[in-house]
């Protein structure tokens, strides 16, 4: 095979371009769902004033465009690869080395690269270099748009360029709120790589759970179901939440090299950015045996299905964000204060808008809006006394319909704590 050039300008590269062909695709009209989070993502841009979106956050950039490239690195190095969309132009600015990645993909114009204003790159040249970028940035903005005063929408990029685009004449505001809000409602298509991204994870932590036994470390089990995800052409974990024993309570302990002791809980929330890059959602406590359940173990399970299941059932379009935190099942007081910091949340390709609140907690933390037909929504639990030795976490996701909601994560849950 012929040495490729990776940095020519090459027109025969279609063999290697990242247009997610593998089983997972099968039945699934990609170009179509393409087309619909791009016209999703200008809509909202229209509805709020924005003129042009400069997106350099990896996972919007995916959203409206398909195109990947190096997703986790790219979070951290911004702006080293970003999207200029404006009503009706798209412009990839793509990383040195790898502009034959966006080869074939109709959601992009044009694929120029990228000049990376990041202090990493340019050391103490940075404000010469956030200067270029900016001038560069504004001069297209300008080309595309016929207005030198154009609103720009930005996201993750550094301060230094935010401030120079604004020194340039243009008005600088927060892309977040049209992007959340495109990325809030799935199109029927979508839905079909959401669904994909579910079953290839819940193999995945099938296999993590038949590989449970006492002993293991944390890492050791966790590894099997990155195993799974990575053979299934998924992307990443996104954090590290499988804990045993007294590290499932409190929640939100990274997962570690201790050892799963006899009988257990062992709490999994995965949190996996699967294929097609949606987000696959969901969590569940298992026993490590080789004894049956203790009597409180089964009862933290059970208080968390109740949980879930209440606030699963009142889920309907059209109920307000108020609403739902007014009806939510009420935490008793002994597991208050280790209680999830969310009752329900938005997820797409990541977790996303709308958070829902606890009732106790949404004065302070809470904002209204209204649930809309074609949102997923993951209804999360945490129950764990405080000071006691084990806690349960528990979530399903879901979408909601014209007429109530439609479960997706079908994973089981465990007879033996539910008994």
């Amino acid at each position: 095979m012929a040495e490729l050039d990776w940095h020519a300008e090459r027109s025969d590269l279609a063999d290697i371009v990242q247009l997610d062909r593998s089983p997972e695709t099968d039945g699934i009209d990609l170009a179509g769902v393409r087309a619909y989070r791009q016209a999703r993502v200008r809509r909202k841009m229209s509805e709020y004033g924005v003129d042009a979106v400069i997106l350099s956050d990896p996972v919007n950039i995916r959203y409206a465009t398909g195109t990947r490239n190096m997703q986790v690195f790219s979070m951290r190095n911004a702006p080293s690869r970003y999207l200029l969309l404006t009503l009706d132009k798209s412009i990839l600015f793509e990383f040195t080395g790898c502009l034959h990645l966006a080869e074939g993909f109709e959601t992009i114009d044009e694929v120029r690269p990228a000049r990376t204003a990041s202090f990493v790159a340019a050391g103490p040249h940075i404000v010469e270099r956030e200067a270029l970028w900016s001038a560069e940035m504004a001069d297209l903005i300008h080309e595309l748009t016929g207005n030198r005063k154009a609103t720009v929408g930005l996201e993750r990029l550094n301060a230094g360029t935010s401030i120079a685009l604004r020194n340039r004449g243009l008005s600088v505001v927060d892309a977040q709120q049209p992007i959340e809000m495109a990325r809030a409602i799935k199109s029927p298509e979508e839905m079909k790589c959401v669904i994909a991204s579910l079953r290839a994870t819940e193999i995945g932590v099938g296999k993590l759970r038949e590989a449970i036994r006492p002993g293991l470390t944390e890492a050791e089990l966790w590894s099997v179901l990155h195993k799974s995800i990575i053979e299934q052409n998924g992307d990443y974990v996104e954090t590290r939440l499988l804990n045993a024993g007294d590290r499932t309570n409190p929640w939100f302990q990274e997962t570690s090299a201790n050892l799963i002791g006899r009988n257990d809980l062992i709490a999994l929330d995965t949190d996996v950015v699967g294929c097609h890059g949606y987000y696959a959602d969901f969590s569940r406590t298992f026993h490590a045996g080789p004894d049956k359940p203790s009597a409180e173990q089964r009862d933290l399970y059970k208080i968390a299905f109740e949980q879930v299941h209440h606030n699963m059932d009142i889920l309907r379009p059209g109920m307000t964000f108020r609403e739902y935190a007014d009806r939510a099942w009420n935490i008793p007081e002994k597991y208050h204060t280790n209680r999830y910091y969310l009752s329900a949340h938005g997820v797409g390709m990541t977790g996303e808008y709308p958070y829902l609140y606890h009732h106790g907690d949404f004065p302070e933390a809470g904002y209204d809006g209204a649930l809309e037909s074609g949102m997923t929504i993951c209804v999360e639990s945490f129950i764990g006394e405080d000071g006691g030795r084990e806690g349960v976490k528990l979530e399903q996701q879901v979408l909601i319909t014209d007429s109530g909601i439609e479960l997706l994560s079908r994973f089981p849950f465990e007879d033996d704590l539910l008994a």
